[in-house]
């Protein structure tokens, strides 16, 4: 392996599999402490919106960085297994999928729909995270590509704790506003299955399993850099930056007015 890779040898997939989830299990962001904030109830009404009107982008810009894979992919058999992506987040007609069920998440908390789509109060460091996500997978080999998605292992497990703490701690909250989550507790599995069989199987050299290891420890930081910014803006220090979203009855410098 490379110089300053933390393993002298390749190896075997069953091994590449536990390096790969022991970055899940230090580097994921249900570590963080904005995370742990949002699912404790810690959080009032403003940040919470400020939290689904960022992460739309996110979920927003998935369909694109999946496109923009799809293109790639040599065979139609993968093409066929990633196009499922495409359709579980932009949905099959106007008002379905996952993009659209997260607008209603964000409506459900006490935003417009036509301001959130817009992306005008968007944190700069939001943008910056997940535009630099749908990049590394344009430009980025196939293999770490791939294997940048498999932060999809660990989902499961954060959406869980996700529903059951929003659902307990906020009453603005309902059933209804989560509706995003019930999918993907089906979708995540499937397509990180996919993911994590097509990594064993390809990332064979020393360089090829740096390069994955590389590909999933940058996906975390995207996540983590998210909720970075949210942290920054909206809990401590709690400096909105000009231009981002001001929640109602909070002063610029982030305080409640």
């Amino acid at each position: 392996m490379s110089a300053d890779s933390s393993f002298p040898a390749p190896l075997s997939p069953d091994e590449l599999e536990a390096a790969l989830r022991q970055i899940g299990a230090t580097r994921y962001h249900n570590l963080h402490p904005f995370h742990k904030l949002l699912h404790g109830g810690k959080l009032d009404r403003g940040q919470v919106q400020a939290w689904a009107l960022n992460r739309y982008y996110y979920q927003s810009r998935i369909p694109a960085k999946d496109a923009s894979l799809l293109a790639r992919l040599p065979t139609a058999e993968l093409r066929r297994n990633w196009r499922s992506r495409l359709e579980d987040h932009d949905g099959t007609e106007p008002g379905t999928g996952g993009v659209a069920r997260w607008l209603k998440l964000a409506e459900g908390v006490g935003l417009d729909r036509d301001y959130v789509v817009s992306t005008a109060g968007l944190l700069a460091g939001t943008r910056f995270a997940v535009d630099a996500y749908v990049a590394f997978v344009r430009e980025r080999s196939v293999l770490e590509a791939i294997a940048s998605s498999l932060t999809e292992l660990f989902s499961p497990g954060i959406i869980s704790e996700r529903v059951s703490g929003m659902l307990k701690n906020y009453d603005f909250v309902t059933p209804e506003t989560l509706a995003y989550f019930t999918p993907r507790l089906t979708q995540a599995p499937r397509d990180s299955d996919f993911a994590l069989a097509y990594v064993k199987e390809h990332a064979r050299t020393a360089e090829q399993q740096d390069a994955v290891l590389g590909a999933l420890r940058f996906k975390c930081e995207v996540l983590w850099s998210q909720l970075d910014a949210l942290h920054f803006a909206y809990v401590e220090p709690g400096f909105i930056p000009p231009g981002a979203f001001v929640p109602p009855g909070w002063e610029r410098a982030g305080k409640p007015a």
